[in-house]
């Protein structure tokens, strides 16, 4: 007798079949919305890459666009678009992005599996 029991798991990503590059904690989520919505940019795609940077050679670069760019890795979660590039798909892959907020500061807090090292400050990592 088959197995008539089926679990139903959303996508994470409805434009992908695959895991998402990386996500974002729930903090991270409404952090970027309120800046969507206080700056005026519903539907734009928040797009998360590596770039150059730092005393350890990688750091992030986000940004709010109106279009990912032709080759980009994109999907969604929760009503937002994300989108990265191939090169930094490599270093971002299992990556979470929360938002702290302590008393002296916050911002973007990146928990990269791949990261071999980070910086002192934090702000860079090498892969």
């Amino acid at each position: 007798m088959p197995d008539t029991a089926t679990t139903s798991t959303p996508s994470p990503t409805p434009s992908s079949k695959e895991a998402p590059i990386l996500q974002l904690t729930a903090a991270a989520l409404v952090q970027v919305k309120e800046v969507m919505a206080q700056q005026g940019f519903e539907g734009y795609v928040l797009t998360v890459r590596v770039v150059p940077a730092g005393c350890s050679g990688l750091g992030y670069d986000l940004n709010l666009v109106k279009d990912s760019q032709p080759g980009d890795t994109v999907w969604t979660q929760e009503g937002i678009t994300l989108a990265t590039d191939a090169q930094s798909t490599q270093y971002l892959a299992g990556t979470i992005v929360d938002f702290l907020r302590t008393e002296t500061a916050s911002g973007f807090k990146f928990d990269n599996p791949n990261a071999r090292s980070t910086c002192g400050c934090g702000n860079s990592f090498s892969a």
